[in-house]
């Protein structure tokens, strides 16, 4: 495999090129992508891993034996039952795709989170669980450099280490910035694995920020949170830079702030704050904030019937819309998403995230046409397939759905 300057994978090279050791460690050369046939399978846990007090990684396999493939920064939905409920939650790949043979998650336990406190409490090896297909567009692979600037906090750390990883396994000689916030030196999610990293190869710098002590460690390094004149000093060449940021809304929108009072070009600027933790698991579609990279996609699909198009300076205009499988119709105006009408019906067909981004609600649409602006919770094979989120999808006719 040809490796540019940068050290990112190219799409479609995750697959393994190894043959079968003694130990049968390595997956043969010819072993099968996972979902590769469905959006859906089976996960095997192969490892708990204890990361930090509050924090664990999952190991997984696919229960067929397939190899994984997808992109550094990418998340898998999960699809769980949590005390008699059907949940879905969305959650970041840690590991790295040069490591084919398993997929990571790094959860952190949240005081009153469902599926957090059941994945540290329930899961262990042998546990099996479903998941979809990876998704997502705060990747890589749309940004090539020869400079990046990881700026992460809490447990947002986890899609820019698995693109740190990436680079690591790689052997990109890119020049990496990561700078982690943390409340305490026990709450560094990584930390071994970084400064481990960073000691082998000197193109990777770390840096962490604590706002202040752990009863056992008193913290040394930086403190406080990420200010201008932090980032500045750490990095002076910053608008040489292409940054990823993830953790907290309040986290990011700072970083916003002190990226644009620099004169950043807000272009090579690259965040991701959804967080499914806090979501409901059921009810009204929930508005959550996100605001990304212009990773949304606008398409106007049709199936087996002519889209009617509508002005703004028209009137509102309603559509039925028919779950063929339920049976049920409801109507649905052109200023609303499908789900939100079928909510408002009193009907609740499976969903979660309510941004066009996990697939929960993903469903094929059997005629109509529909208004769909998503972020990334589809593929495009998909879309060539009539299928659709309801969450984000507005009607343009009459639908029937298979749902």
């Amino acid at each position: 495999m040809t490796v540019a300057r940068t050290g990112v994978l190219p799409r479609g090279d995750a697959r393994t090129d190894g043959t079968v050791d003694d130990n049968g460690l390595v997956k043969p050369a010819w072993a099968t992508e996972c979902w590769s046939e469905s959006d859906q399978t089976e996960l095997v846990c192969r490892n708990v891993l204890d990361i930090t007090h509050d924090v664990k990684s999952f190991v997984f396999e696919a229960e067929g034996g397939q190899v994984f493939r997808f992109v550094p920064g990418q998340f898998v939905t999960l699809q769980l039952e949590v005390g008699g409920q059907q949940i879905s939650r969305c959650y970041t790949i840690s590991s790295p795709p040069t490591r084919p043979n398993t997929l990571a998650i790094t959860v952190k336990r949240v005081v009153g989170g469902p599926v957090s406190n059941w994945l540290h409490d329930h899961v262990r090896p042998g546990t099996r669980v479903s998941a979809l297909a990876p998704l997502g567009a705060f990747t890589l692979s749309g940004a090539p450099a020869a400079k990046y600037l990881f700026l992460s906090a809490g447990s947002g750390i986890t899609p820019v280490m698995s693109m740190t990883r990436t680079l690591f396994d790689l052997g990109s000689d890119a020049d990496i910035l990561f700078v982690h916030s943390a409340r305490t030196p026990a709450d560094i999610i990584f930390r071994r694995e970084l400064e481990a990293m960073a000691a082998v190869m000197p193109n990777i710098r770390v840096v962490h920020i604590c706002e202040g002590d752990y009863p056992s460690e008193r913290w040394a390094g930086l403190r406080g949170r990420i200010s201008t004149a932090v980032l500045q000093s750490l990095a002076p060449d910053l608008s040489e830079r292409v940054t990823f940021t993830c953790g907290p809304a309040p986290y990011m929108g700072a970083v916003r702030r002190i990226l644009e009072e620099s004169g950043y070009d807000m272009r090579n600027y690259h965040e991701e704050s959804f967080s499914f933790e806090t979501l409901p698991t059921s009810g009204h579609s929930p508005q959550v904030s996100r605001d990304t990279d212009d990773t949304s996609a606008e398409t106007v699909l049709e199936a087996d019937a002519d889209a009617s198009s509508v002005s703004p300076d028209d009137a509102v205009t309603t559509y039925t819309v028919e779950f063929v499988k339920s049976g049920r119709t409801i109507s649905c105006r052109t200023d609303e998403s499908v789900l939100d009408a079928a909510f408002a019906a009193g009907f609740r067909p499976p969903s979660s995230c309510s941004q066009g981004m996990c697939g929960t609600c993903k469903t094929t649409m059997l005629s109509g046409a529909v208004d769909m602006q998503h972020n990334g919770g589809i593929r495009p094979k998909e879309v060539a397939q009539n299928k659709i989120l309801i969450c984000c999808s507005r009607p343009l006719s009459d639908l029937r759905i298979d749902g």
